[in-house]
């Protein structure tokens, strides 16, 4: 019996492994081991019943009783905190889904690749703030890391059995979000609703966010370059509106490989769940008569400059991935709380970047977790003060 692990159980990407998981025959084929979420106990506690969990986690101690009280009786294990998450991940599978959103999934993906499991990281946060050390991690203990962003799980597909030598340019594509033909002008008055409600995805209300603003499309171009090891010059962003090109790799016989699917996260993570091989996933078949036509454009990064952003943390490199991510991340929740404008969330990530390189806070490499989460620390108190001084 194959054993999993579900970090982010709850939320839009673990919400479809589950659905998987569960099609696939649930308890009586997956020996689940750890389900962990945040304040959604009463959906947690419905999964970890279902799927017979060994331990159930919340990442907020306060929610602790009512977990407790949900799973009573049930014989699963009940704990909460950040460090119960990452002793979670301390327990050997086979296969863990890294959902977490942000920085936090950091450290429990760390943790889970030292059983030498397979990792499938929708956290794509890890590979920005801490890239080489999540790969070399892998290497040490003999883990697989499979992407789970649709554009990176195209990509991977569309590599399999290919030379990267030979690869000339990596396309990943955008919807464009919600604001893909609104001018500077109306962005600037651009509502917290207006910014989740992404036209082609189902997706949480912070990466939907993230997708409105580019900044989602900004870190997977970190994301291309430390999972892929691809050069920046060589990786592209295209708008795609339609969001069924995923992703296209270049050769250097001019040939394109794309990768084309529907707008459902099931088929990455189907992907990962079945690799090596490829099993049945339930998602809509294309049609690409009815579909017709697929349209593709530059995308503007006057108006979206997280993708320029991304472009100046690949070239800098050092601790620069671990400061973008966090300032973005308090940039988000600054937008959320309604305390600064949908454009300012790119201009205190850029001031945050630019305040810790005159510091000198970026350039050594991140050697270690604990250089990491320094520089984590120190971008979102770099980006907190210069909130509080507009």
């Amino acid at each position: 019996m194959r054993s999993v692990s579900i970090f982010g159980a709850t939320g839009s990407i673990g919400e479809s492994t589950f659905d998987l998981i569960r099609r696939g025959g649930g308890a009586e084929v997956y020996r689940t081991v750890a389900l962990t979420g945040g304040r959604n106990i009463t959906r947690l506690a419905e999964m970890a019943r279902e799927l017979r969990a060994e331990i159930a986690v919340t990442a907020h101690e306060e929610c602790m009783p009512a977990l407790r009280d949900a799973l009573q009786g049930s014989g699963v294990e009940v704990a909460a905190g950040a460090g119960a998450i990452a002793d979670a991940a301390d327990r050997p599978v086979d296969w863990t889904m890294s959902a977490i959103v942000g920085a936090a999934g950091l450290v429990p993906g760390l943790r889970a690749l030292r059983h030498g499991g397979t990792l499938a990281l929708a956290n794509k946060e890890s590979l920005v703030t801490a890239g080489p050390l999540l790969m070399q991690t892998a290497h040490d203990f003999g883990a697989t890391i499979l992407p789970v962003d649709s554009e990176h799980s195209a990509v991977f597909q569309a590599l399999t059995g290919e030379d990267r030598s030979c690869v000339e340019r990596v396309i990943i594509t955008a919807s464009g979000g919600p604001f893909r033909d609104w001018d500077a002008e109306r962005m600037a008055t651009a509502t917290l609703a207006e910014a989740v409600a992404h036209p082609n995805w189902s997706m949480g209300q912070r990466i939907s966010i993230d997708s409105a603003s580019m900044f989602n499309k900004a870190l997977e171009l970190v994301e291309t370059r430390e999972f892929f090891g691809i050069d920046p010059e060589k990786i592209e962003v295209l708008v795609h509106p339609q969001s069924i090109v995923h992703a296209l790799v270049g050769f250097c016989d001019g040939g394109i490989m794309a990768h084309l699917g529907p707008a459902d996260m099931r088929h990455a993570i189907g992907f990962a769940l079945h690799w090596p091989s490829r099993g049945p996933v339930p998602v809509e078949r294309l049609d690409l008569a009815r579909i017709a036509n697929l349209s593709f454009q530059t995308p503007d990064e006057k108006r979206f400059p997280a993708l320029r952003l991304a472009r100046e943390v690949m070239e800098a490199r050092g601790l620069s991935g671990a400061a973008f991510n966090a300032a973005k991340e308090i940039a988000l929740d600054q937008f959320i709380a309604g305390r600064i404008t949908f454009p300012q969330m790119a201009v205190l990530v850029e001031e945050t970047l630019a305040q810790m390189a005159r510091r000198n806070d970026l350039s050594r490499d991140a050697a270690n977790l604990d250089d990491v989460l320094q520089a984590d620390a120190a971008a979102r108190r770099t980006a907190t003060e210069i909130v509080g001084a507009w």
